[in-house]
């Protein structure tokens, strides 16, 4: 899905509050780990993780993310949620026409074929898609089958999926291509188990298969632990969640570092409702490292591309 762009996105609204972290720095280590290394220091190992539980999380909605920037210099943010419905996966467009200051203009696409048009703010947009023939796997996500095109200002502002370039060779107008890029993707799945998924943290890096896995339960899981595998390289490696359910490690991925945290408290503390969330943030050796808390506020106004995933009980 990434075709021209860089990167994918995120909803406005945060589902979930998360507790004050920064009191609880007994809970964080400080290790950095590359995944090209054949071991891995700290609290980290290499091979695979040892959680017995192989039940698989169900991806339930995904969310991405473009930035994108037209010839006259003007930036937007487009929102791409692709969620399951009653019947079929259901498909929505957002469009935030000032990044500093965000308005959220939705476009909910009901029909699998068609085409709509909005003003947001100075941006006439307009959106056309087609995912009547679009092939999913377990998610709602389509691998291949559709397009999504976005025009701005008579710009194209958003390309996705393999359809998309037939799509402009059959249009009657050729439009020069703005400059896009995904800056976020948030996936929500039910149960955590082992979920897995695959990120690009840098332009000009290459995918990576990020798997994330949990043993045990509740207060009483003595043998408790959370296990975090790049490339099926093992980079994090954390046992006893009882203590240690927030947390923040900095691995290297392309030779980027790259800050992976995760909360479970409300997961592994709450009978019913709870969710743990996880988050992947790129960032430059400049950069300072961020708590989850303040990523979540900020994560649409950094540059560098973010992963986050929030896992419910089902």
């Amino acid at each position: 899905m990434v075709g021209r762009t860089k990167r994918s996105l995120l909803p406005r609204n945060h589902l979930f509050l998360l507790p004050a972290m920064k009191d609880l720095a007994s809970c964080f280590g400080e290790h950095a780990v590359k995944v090209s290394d054949t071991s891995c220091s700290g609290s980290s190992s290499s091979g695979n993780s040892s959680v017995i539980d192989n039940a698989t999380s169900v991806l339930s909605a995904v969310t991405c993310v473009y930035r994108t920037r037209l010839s006259a210099q003007q930036e937007l943010l487009i929102r791409v949620t692709w969620s399951k419905g009653h019947v079929s996966p259901t498909l929505s467009v957002g469009v935030d026409d000032d990044p500093s200051n965000p308005m959220v203009h939705e476009l909910p696409l009901r029909k699998k074929k068609g085409s709509r048009t909005c003003i947001a703010g100075d941006f006439v947009v307009a959106v056309h898609w087609d995912i009547s023939s679009a092939k999913y796997g377990s998610g709602p996500e389509p691998s291949d089958g559709f397009y999504i095109v976005m025009v701005v200002n008579s710009e194209l502002a958003l390309l996705l999926g393999d359809m998309s370039k037939d799509y402009m060779r059959m249009s009657e107008e050729t439009l020069p291509v703005a400059e896009f890029s995904m800056i976020s993707r948030r996936e929500q799945v039910i149960g955590h188990a082992i979920h897995s998924t695959r990120a690009r943290f840098r332009d000009d890096g290459s995918d990576h298969e990020i798997t994330i896995k949990c043993k045990g339960d509740g207060w009483d899981s003595r043998d408790s632990e959370l296990s975090v595998s790049v490339d099926k390289k093992k980079v994090v490696h954390v046992r006893s969640l009882r203590w240690n359910f927030r947390g923040n490690h900095t691995i290297f991925v392309d030779g980027s570092p790259v800050d992976m945290m995760w909360d479970v408290h409300d997961w592994w503390f709450s009978s019913s409702s709870g969710s743990a969330v996880f988050m992947f943030r790129a960032r430059s050796t400049l950069d300072s490292r961020l708590w989850l808390e303040e990523m979540l506020h900020k994560e649409q106004g950094t540059s560098r591309f973010s992963l986050l995933i929030q896992a419910f009980k089902g």
